[in-house]
């Protein structure tokens, strides 16, 4: 019972299975630490949010926010950096005395929208590749698995007897490949799932962000206020 172990079967595969198993490994290991990278930044771009969220609907003014932000900025806080793009756009548009509210808000709204195109890219960053690994896992492992089951009929062709205990191993060894397939895609499927929810979620709170503070500038550039909310 010892050679039909799964570490003896293994070891016992052909190349070209281990070569399978050997690739099935590797995309699960990657794979496990990009599911640990991206649950980390997702959970620290979540905090971020909350936190600025606070700060900005907390009355401060907002070029002294902008002060502060610019002064102490946080990498993982995607309103920030839409925010900041956005006022220093605004501010930079209306230094010019004959500028037209109108005018400075299309810039100061492209400057946002380019803004969030890179927040969206940050927060999408290697989820494509757990979706290449979902959904290229299985038949990766059962092109092991044909390729095992082949070779296991064709050395039946040197035997004069076919008996279950001479064929068993070979398919046994094969169908590990399938199993192994198994175990990188079901991981990567669900933290693909997972994350591409949570990465939705986050860019629409950025786009009603980008509205509200949107309207927010408008107001200034009619009033010519500078400040206030």
């Amino acid at each position: 019972m010892e050679s039909m172990s799964i570490l003896s079967l293994i070891a016992n595969a052909t190349i070209v299975v281990k070569l399978v198993m050997l690739t099935l490994l590797s995309l699960s290991i990657v794979s496990w630490y990009m599911i640990w990278q991206r649950q980390s930044i997702m959970s620290k771009t979540q905090r971020a949010l909350e936190n600025f969220e606070e700060r900005f609907w907390s009355g401060i003014d907002l070029s002294r926010l902008f002060v502060q932000v610019n002064s102490d900025p946080n990498p993982n806080s995607g309103q920030e950096n839409i925010f900041r793009a956005g006022f220093k756009e605004f501010a930079r548009l209306r230094k010019n005395v004959n500028s037209d509210p109108d005018s400075v808000m299309e810039g100061t709204e492209r400057a946002m929208r380019v803004a969030l195109l890179r927040e969206q890219e940050k927060l999408e960053a290697n989820l494509s590749f757990l979706a290449t690994v979902g959904s290229t896992s299985p038949y990766i492992g059962l092109f092991g698995t044909v390729w095992g089951i082949m070779h296991s009929f064709l050395s039946l062709a040197n035997q004069q007897q076919a008996t279950l205990a001479a064929v068993a191993p070979g398919i046994a060894e094969a169908l590990i490949a399938t199993a192994i397939g198994l175990f990188a895609a079901i991981p990567a499927v669900v933290g693909y799932n997972r994350f591409s929810a949570m990465v939705d979620r986050l860019l629409h709170s950025y786009e009603t962000f980008s509205d509200e503070f949107s309207s927010i500038l408008h107001r200034k550039a009619h009033s010519g206020d500078a400040d206030d909310k």
